[in-house]
């Protein structure tokens, strides 16, 4: 089964809460209306032969509602093809229900977009920390994050002041004439 039968197999299942499959450049995606209801249409997928979570992504759409967007990347090894789906989270309800009973390669992706977005998987039985140390207030990828980072009251633990902008390790320059131009590197102060 391609991944374009197999997501019209889940349209067919869902339909209204699941988009039209959409395709671009092979890749074929799902967007499923409601979030709470990513759990249902991944054990599901998982019923028709997608018996591998690639992975889980998360972008911030800062200044946009609804705030980010999770990517599932499905695979069902058997005949290698593969699909996404997508969900919105907002803000306000920046909780969604985990995946991980249906997948245990859940497990640390789900505590990665903990740890970096802040977008909590209820149910998941260890949401903790997995790069940041645990107490950390803040979610440093997060668009609303500065480049430059935040003091810390923690002495011995982290930088007590904020990183100075000058050749540190995130620095890039818009627009510029070429790509390696853009590449973000240690800069000087003159670049």
């Amino acid at each position: 089964m391609t991944a374009l039968e197999s997501a019209n197999q889940i349209k067919a299942r869902f339909g209204d809460l699941v988009s039209e499959p959409a395709e671009f450049r092979g890749e074929i995606t799902l967007k499923i209306a409601n979030a709470e209801k990513i759990f249902d249409v991944c054990s599901f997928a998982k019923s028709i032969g997608f018996d591998y979570l690639v992975d889980i992504t998360s972008i911030d759409n800062y200044g946009e509602y609804p705030r980010w967007t999770v990517l599932y990347h499905l695979r069902a090894i058997g005949n290698g093809t593969d699909f996404r789906l997508k969900i919105d989270v907002s803000e306000e309800k920046s909780e969604i229900p985990s995946v991980l009973p249906i997948w245990r390669t859940a497990n640390w992706h789900e505590r990665e977009i903990y740890d970096m977005m802040g977008i909590r998987f209820r149910g998941h039985p260890d949401l903790r920390r997995i790069l940041m140390w645990e107490g950390y207030p803040h979610h440093p990828l997060r668009k609303d994050f500065p480049l430059a980072g935040k003091p810390t009251d923690l002495p011995g633990v982290a930088f007590t002041r904020v990183t100075p902008m000058e050749g540190g390790p995130f620095v890039t320059v818009a627009g510029g004439k070429d790509a390696i131009d853009r590449e973000p590197r240690v800069r000087t102060p003159e670049d």
